[in-house]
């Protein structure tokens, strides 16, 4: 393990698409989701349920999800609503900003749509990581529960950070939930929030970073 200040672990994480096959040692993952269980949360209700998956099982979901994405099968229905459906400003500019920014560091264009399906599929190969976490969460759980679950997947990817890993989040694998269902057989009770690719940096892969709001758009210090 890494010594890592914790302000680097901070502004050195971001959502990686590109990594190695590198397999991932079983103590690392072990320390991070130990560690991460300190998340905070409300009256310590602890309502994130996690699965890490890798070798076998992994690929085998790989498989099944690449042969609906073949089939050109439907998304299975929603759980949640992953953005409101208008977006106001300025998150509308944001989201088309890092659209721009994320497709054109690959050279598709905004009407190429058939190009931007072939790079969006590459959610569901995990951009070629070894390790896979799916984060569930009860289906009774309220907005604080899940502001709560999100803590806890930012102290696991800081975490990871000072292991030497990588990793991002993918509210993507939600729209195929049935699918990871089949792999995990999760309780009933839980709905798929997102998955979370993990593994080491594969440095051949280029992607810009998506900048930040400036303190000012998104901070307000009030004082005497």
């Amino acid at each position: 393990m890494t010594t890592m200040n914790v302000y680097d672990a901070v502004t050195t994480r971001r959502a990686v698409r590109g990594f190695t096959d590198q397999p991932i040692p079983q103590p690392a993952l072990e320390r991070v989701l130990s560690a991460a269980a300190w998340s905070p949360s409300g009256s310590n209700l602890q309502p994130w349920h996690t699965y890490v998956v890798t070798g076998a099982p992994l690929a085998e979901l790989k498989k099944r999800v690449g042969e609906r994405l073949a089939a050109e099968d439907s998304w299975d229905e929603p759980q949640y609503e992953m953005y409101p459906p208008e977006l106001k400003s300025p998150y509308r500019e944001r989201r088309s900003a890092f659209g721009t920014q994320r497709y054109g560091a690959l050279g598709i264009s905004r009407e190429d749509v058939e190009a931007r399906q072939r790079a969006a599929a590459d959610n569901w190969a995990c951009f070629g990581a070894p390790a896979a976490l799916f984060c569930y969460i009860d289906r009774d759980m309220g907005r604080p529960q899940w502001s709560d679950v999100g803590m806890y997947l930012q102290t696991v990817m800081l975490l990871l950070r000072a292991e030497g890993l990588h990793s991002c989040t993918q509210m993507a694998w939600a729209k195929f939930h049935k699918t990871v269902a089949q792999v995990l057989s999760p309780p009933s009770e839980l709905i798929l929030f997102c998955g979370m690719s993990i593994g080491f940096e594969d440095p051949t892969i280029i992607h810009p970073r998506t900048g930040r709001a400036p303190l000012d758009e998104t901070v307000s210090f009030v004082s005497g």
